[in-house]
């Protein structure tokens, strides 16, 4: 193989002497470094040849990148999950009895949620399977496509259906949501945690990979405390290879603390200020140490393996 050499202002002579006397039997090496480098005249700058098959530029590469992370089959698999959820969420909206649709609204405040209380109240006693069912699927869409406003969905459930029926409510759709975000994670989620949360994302996975052994009790320390938002634990399990059974057992448990919490809130909905009120200090101390008495056989674990 014959290497052309471009004469280049800031490379020495000497060098330039011993590439031409190679070029006739060159080294495996050299002829490597021949095969992978361009030498530009005048600029003196080497470039990967990869790098000038993409105009030159990584920098332009990793931009376009880090603007849109996902590419256009991920885009559409995406979208038309989106459109098929959206689909079946419209066919049960216009099912349901008639109502003053104008009144249903998801709440973004609290003085928004006892608007909608104080209307769906009688429509929930009147139409209550129904209701459950528009209820449960509004809940499961906002998890699943991390929709915010979640937690007045929980507060509302509290203020309807009691402590028993709105916590078994909360916890079964948050799962569903959850479970069902953990799956679209699996197929396009990748991209997206890498792009939004590329710190988070290492640190998790490091973790994860020193829990292997107990990683149930971790999982439930994750979700019984606030330490990671459940948002991210939703997105980042599936890319850092957590098994589905050990998401969904660590959820279906995990979440009943903050549930109840958020539920027996809502039979007080009038006297809420603040949804900040429902995490004061004692509740942050209770939920961390719950999880800490569940992280006692994965330290208990690590004690044996020392001594």
């Amino acid at each position: 193989m014959k290497v052309k050499i471009l004469r280049c202002s800031s490379l020495p002579d000497s060098f330039l002497q011993t590439l031409s006397n190679s070029s006739a039997s060159p080294s495996p090496s050299l002829s490597m470094a021949a095969r992978t480098l361009v030498v530009e005249t005048g600029g003196g700058r080497l470039l990967d040849r990869d790098e000038e098959k993409n105009g030159g530029s990584s920098d332009g590469k990793k931009y376009k990148a880090e603007k849109f992370p996902l590419s256009r089959w991920e885009f559409i698999a995406a979208l038309g999950v989106f459109l098929l959820f959206s689909s079946g969420l419209l066919c049960i909206y216009l099912t349901m009895p008639a109502s003053e649709y104008e009144m249903l609204k998801l709440p973004r405040t609290l003085a928004d949620l006892r608007l909608l209380k104080d209307h769906l109240a009688i429509y929930a006693r009147v139409y209550p399977a129904k209701f459950i069912l528009g209820y449960c699927s509004t809940y499961i869409f906002m998890q699943t496509f991390m929709i915010p406003g979640t937690i007045f969905m929980s507060l509302l459930a509290g203020a309807l259906f009691g402590v028993v029926r709105g916590l078994f409510l909360v916890v079964f759709n948050a799962t569903a949501g959850a479970s069902s975000c953990y799956f679209l994670s699996k197929l396009i989620g990748r991209p997206i945690v890498n792009w939004l949360w590329p710190e988070k994302l290492r640190f998790f996975q490091a973790e994860i990979a020193k829990q292997r052994e107990k990683l149930l009790n971790y999982m439930l320390f994750l979700r019984v405390t606030p330490t990671l938002p459940n948002l991210f634990i939703n997105l980042a399990s599936p890319i850092v290879d957590i098994p589905f059974h050990i998401f969904f057992l660590a959820t279906v448990i995990g979440l009943v603390p903050a549930s109840y919490i958020t539920v027996r809130a809502g039979l007080a909905l009038g006297e809420l200020k603040s949804v900040k009120d429902l995490y004061d200090y004692k509740t942050l101390a209770i939920l961390f140490l719950i999880g800490s008495i569940l992280l006692i056989p994965t330290l208990l674990k690590r004690k044996r393996v020392y001594e």
